[in-house]
């Protein structure tokens, strides 16, 4: 048996998640469980998970839905798609459900999550690990894909192990667009740049992307966010593509009109807790460390903090 915890259930997490419950649901070789909280957690455990993608609806059942790490046994996989600000707490709620042999991958916006992780679990196998999809919890037990991409990446860089290709596997008999990486830092890092531009320029023009493509201001703006966004990770020695600010920016113009970010709704929504450190607190601050200008980023950061 093969047991893969899910722990956020909500566009991530619920979208891939709600693939794996599907393909795997009563098999005898591979159990899917949900970590979540909530009226969504309520709405799971009475009625399944509803995902909708296009014109398809499917409705899943994990093995178990719970709130408490304690209830579901030692994991082999556990797949973290929390907000930023929720993982240190999070992996530590799960000790119960890892092992020695346990392998955690991350799926989250940002690039220091592998770094998080280890501090609290140095001997366990933690991957690289980022999505592209645009995909909401829109309500409780509810989740929507709206978007035409939906890829999953994870991996170490330079690094190979057996576990991790039989997972690859999996993911792909559930029809995840899932990619084994030996090169995933430079696929975390380009997402990165267009994440964190992305979140940081709807949070703070309060618009969609098409608006702020559409203002000539608001646009040049935009590609300063990327420029600096490229800046660091040269700094850094993240081998990013060499036309990576137009690749961003092919991105950003493919982006739905009406789109924005994760971060953006819970701006919107007046959320406690936002990725703004994550997202644009790190490219501020890191940028500070190495002696760079990021003046757009620096603008916007002190504007949203405020």
């Amino acid at each position: 048996m093969t047991k893969i915890i899910i722990a956020g259930i909500g566009g991530v997490g619920g979208y891939f998640g709600g693939l794996l419950a599907k393909e795997f649901h009563n098999n005898p070789t591979v159990e899917i469980d949900f970590l979540a909280r909530g009226e969504n957690l309520k709405a799971i455990q009475t009625n399944g998970l509803t995902i909708t993608s296009g014109t398809e609806e499917w409705l899943v059942k994990p093995k178990i839905a719970t709130n408490d790490p304690a209830t579901l046994g030692k994991a082999d996989v556990i797949i973290l798609c929390t907000k930023n600000y929720d993982l240190e707490e999070t992996v530590l709620q799960l000790k119960p459900c890892i092992s020695d042999q346990t392998i955690i991958i991350p799926l989250l916006n940002g690039v220091n999550s592998r770094e998080v992780i280890k501090k609290c679990y140095p001997n366990n196998l933690v991957t690289e690990g980022c999505v592209y999809i645009i995909s909401r919890l829109t309500a409780a037990g509810r989740v929507e894909n709206t978007g035409s991409t939906e890829n999953l990446f994870f991996g170490l860089d330079q690094s190979e192990d057996e576990r991790l290709v039989q997972l690859e596997s999996l993911f792909k008999q559930a029809g995840i667009h899932a990619k084994l990486s030996n090169d995933i830092l430079k696929i975390i890092w380009e997402k990165f740049i267009f994440i964190s531009a992305t979140a940081t320029s709807t949070s703070f023009y309060d618009q969609g992307m098409g608006a702020i493509l559409e203002d000539p201001e608001k646009k040049n703006y935009l590609l300063q966010l990327v420029k600096e966004g490229v800046q660091l990770a040269k700094a850094k020695q993240i081998p990013v593509s060499t036309n990576i600010e137009e690749i961003t920016l092919n991105k950003l113009q493919a982006m739905p009109a009406l789109a924005t970010s994760s971060m953006h709704a819970d701006f919107a929504n007046h959320k406690q807790h936002t990725e703004l450190e994550s997202l644009t607190g790190y490219m501020v601050h890191e940028s500070e460390k190495l002696g760079l200008q990021a003046s757009t980023f620096k603008k916007m950061y002190q504007g949203l903090k405020s």
